[in-house]
């Protein structure tokens, strides 16, 4: 039987969410905790795969187990949980303070948390003054750049859909087509500002590469016509180093099913 599972995580000490050879990853801290409470191996499946120190605000992810979760027994007066939400509670119990698991819940056999995403989104958070809350979270900047003139230019990714200027090369990826439906800066405060991209996927590195070169634009390194070259270019060369991990988020995913859509965003 497959399940949903809903999760946040800071994702600063991990190697990313994918299991890795060389360090702790949130899939295989996720796996152990399941298969400890459930007593059978759990293969979970994320709908992406974030890179090292990068976060979520929500994942959504499958996994399937044999038989479905049971529901708990009631003892003298307690509240009658429901076999999902006991297992959130089991599940917060057992894993590290980094990763919380927010909700469970039963799907048809044919959703997939990866194939089944119709988009996702992510958020890129910047700031200019020195902040002990934000510096895990948040890129530092010296000083504001031109957001006007990098709104301008993110507006132009919207009109392709080759991204290979943006891709991390020699990936396992087969197509570097991907479909831009919004791409935008926004003030938080006078020191503080939010880039937010939706696309129907991602490839690896490609918001991180897209925000660096956004930068370039906005400190007058780049035209906003010299960034729609590096767009038609498709070489990685072309375009700007990629920015910290530290202030990308996965912020939503949007599926399609069951005869409606059903969103999965932050709390």
């Amino acid at each position: 039987m497959r399940y949903f599972i809903e999760l946040s995580y800071d994702g600063t000490a991990y190697c990313g969410w994918q299991v890795q050879p060389n360090g702790e990853s949130v899939q295989g801290v996720l796996q152990r905790a399941l298969a400890l409470l459930l007593r059978e191996d759990v293969v979970v499946t994320g709908a992406g795969r974030t890179d090292a120190g990068v976060h979520a605000a929500k994942m959504l992810a499958h996994f399937d187990v044999i038989d479905p979760l049971t529901t708990p027994p009631v003892r003298d007066g307690g509240i009658r949980q429901s076999a999902c939400d006991y297992l959130v509670y089991r599940l917060n119990g057992v894993l590290p303070h980094d990763i919380a698991v927010h909700k469970i819940y039963p799907v048809s056999d044919d959703m997939h948390a990866r194939f089944s995403a119709t988009s996702r989104t992510y958020y890129y958070y910047v700031h200019t003054r020195k902040s002990p809350f934000l510096r895990n979270f948040s890129w530092r900047l010296a000083q504001a750049p031109d957001f006007e003139k990098m709104n301008q230019a993110a507006a132009t990714l919207m009109e392709y859909e080759d991204f290979t200027s943006f891709s991390k090369v020699n990936t396992d990826t087969k197509t570097n087509i991907c479909h831009v439906t919004q791409a935008r800066w926004i003030p938080l405060s006078d020191y503080e500002w939010r880039f937010e991209i939706t696309a129907d996927r991602f490839l690896r590195n490609m918001v991180r590469a897209i925000v660096g070169t956004l930068m370039e634009v906005g400190r007058g390194q780049l035209s906003v016509e010299g960034f729609r070259e590096v767009i038609e270019m498709k070489n990685r060369c072309a375009a700007g180093d990629s920015v910290p991990a530290r202030g990308l988020f996965l912020q939503e995913v949007k599926y399609e099913g069951g005869g409606g859509s059903f969103l999965c965003g932050s709390y």
